[in-house]
């Protein structure tokens, strides 16, 4: 919807919703159980259970605080997205957001390019499924690809319950596996059990090599693995129109974010770490993995590959439900095929979901033809689309706020604290979490990427505005 359509039917997200179906036509089915694991998985993932091995050898314990210090930008992040939530719940809430305090250029490109971001991870994730797999089966990886995403999008298409069901446990099983990491590395501290008993000590965190082995710099070029690792906890916002009662459960799940970093990261690293010393980790090897071989714990190998699997599984799983929901708000706003805007009878884009389906398995084809550096650099690209629906985020609360406090606009229940001046410390570390991805050659390919995506969308607006005149669409704010 533009604005001009929310100011025509404001009162229809709240009539829509006594019959369950939401204004945009979703069904709103994902309950307060579903939201809450959502919430909770979308900050879990393989940035985590892989990704993290290659930080540690990077900054050392230090990463701890990596860590915490990008966490409180997610909460900063995520308490602006809650704050335009609850002015406004739609389902296409980033693009929405833009296209109402930005401009529909700003709405176009973000929409796009949050559609991309999950197209591409989604490439990677079932890629890396299919990979897992092979640590028990010798089918080939192509086989169990295209087997995953066949059922992923048969789940994405049944309804909207089914896909937040599944998402629920996948979520529970990457809780439970970190909760139980934590478990077992606190009894191995206090009661010295495993083989790795003996040497276990809080004092890794800073006896080898110092708390920053490889000084401030080393941190600092973690960031993108970092920030790369929290993508997808933005996810909430999409559920936004599909939630039964988005205005009580959303916020809820928003308040969660500090507890959940603070125990699924910085908990478990530091855990990790006091257990076994960081020099021993190495890049592409799973902390988890590492951890385990060192406890001394034979079936640890299968266990964590069983985690990472569900991980990506899960990625998967919400890139089939976000790409959907993302083509259909550009479609009905005028900036893509109309053809995007069909719904199932269950209230499930169809065109949307299965166009980017298509594309996923496309991106699969390519990596098994061209393997080697594809997914270092597909996670570089990933990592710069999922940090402009953040900058979007946080611009559009700014102005939002603006307008709120002027009396333009009502005033949300659920104002972020300290905004907007935490909404521009937000953004000036994102900006240099980019200017770090500059500095590192391996994530600098993104930084390439990006102004030829950018030229694309441009051309395509202009000449999708030139087509469409009378459009409100492609009209100023």
């Amino acid at each position: 919807m533009t604005s001009a359509k929310v100011e025509e039917g404001q009162e229809e997200p709240q009539a829509a919703a006594a019959d369950g179906a939401s204004g945009e036509g979703y069904q709103r089915a994902l309950g307060a159980r579903q939201i809450q694991m959502i919430a909770i998985g979308g900050a879990i993932g393989t940035g985590l259970f892989l990704g993290a091995g290659k930080a540690i050898s990077k900054a050392g314990p230090s990463l701890v605080l990596a860590y915490a210090v990008a966490g409180l930008v997610i909460f900063f992040i995520m308490r602006a997205l809650g704050e335009l939530l609850m002015y406004r719940p739609v389902s296409g809430s980033f693009s929405e957001y833009a296209r109402e305090f930005i401009g529909p250029f700003a709405g176009f490109v973000t929409g796009w390019t949050y559609w991309l971001f999950w197209v591409v991870t989604g490439i990677t994730e079932v890629t890396a499924a299919a990979q897992y797999m092979t640590f028990w089966f010798g089918i080939p990886p192509w086989v169990s690809a295209l087997i995953f995403t066949i059922i992923l999008y048969g789940v994405n298409l049944i309804s909207v319950k089914v896909f937040g069901e599944l998402e629920f446990w996948f979520s529970m099983v990457k809780v439970t596996a970190i909760v139980g990491m934590i478990l077992i590395c606190a009894g191995i501290l206090t009661v010295g059990f495993s083989d790795a008993g003996d040497s276990a000590s809080v004092t890794h965190l800073w006896a080898d090599g110092g708390f920053f082995p490889h000084g401030i710099s080393g941190t600092l070029m973690t960031l993108q693995i970092v920030m790369f690792a929290f993508l997808a906890v933005e996810l909430v916002g999409v559920t936004a129109g599909e939630s039964k009662d988005p205005k009580s459960v959303l916020p809820k799940a928003i308040n969660t974010v500090p507890w959940r970093i603070a125990v699924f990261y910085v908990g478990a690293l530091v855990m990790i770490l006091s257990v076994v010393p960081w020099t021993e980790f190495q890049p592409g090897v799973s902390p988890f993995v590492a951890a385990f071989q060192k406890m001394g714990l034979g079936l640890g190998a299968g266990i964590v590959n069983f985690v990472v699997l569900t991980a990506a599984l899960s990625s998967c799983n919400s890139g089939m439900y976000s790409t959907g929901r993302m083509l259909r708000d550009l479609a009905l706003n005028g900036q893509g095929p109309n053809a995007f805007t069909r719904l199932t009878r269950s209230g499930t884009p169809l065109v949307g979901t299965t166009v980017s389906a298509a594309l996923m398995l496309v991106g699969v084809w390519i990596n098994y033809q061209w393997p080697g550096d594809a997914f270092t650099y597909v996670v570089s690209f990933a990592t710069i689309s999922g940090m402009w629906a953040w900058i979007m985020i946080l611009v559009s609360q700014i102005r939002y706020r603006r307008l709120a406090d002027r009396g333009v606009l009502p005033q949300s229940g659920f104002r972020a604290p300290g905004a907007p001046y935490t909404s521009v410390f937000a953004l000036a570390f994102i900006g240099m979490v980019i200017v770090m991805m500059g500095i590192d050659k391996d994530a600098r390919i993104s930084l390439y990427c990006a102004p030829l995506w950018a030229l694309i969308l441009g051309v395509s607006y202009v000449v999708l505005k030139a087509r469409n005149p009378g459009n409100k669409a492609f009209a100023g704010r």
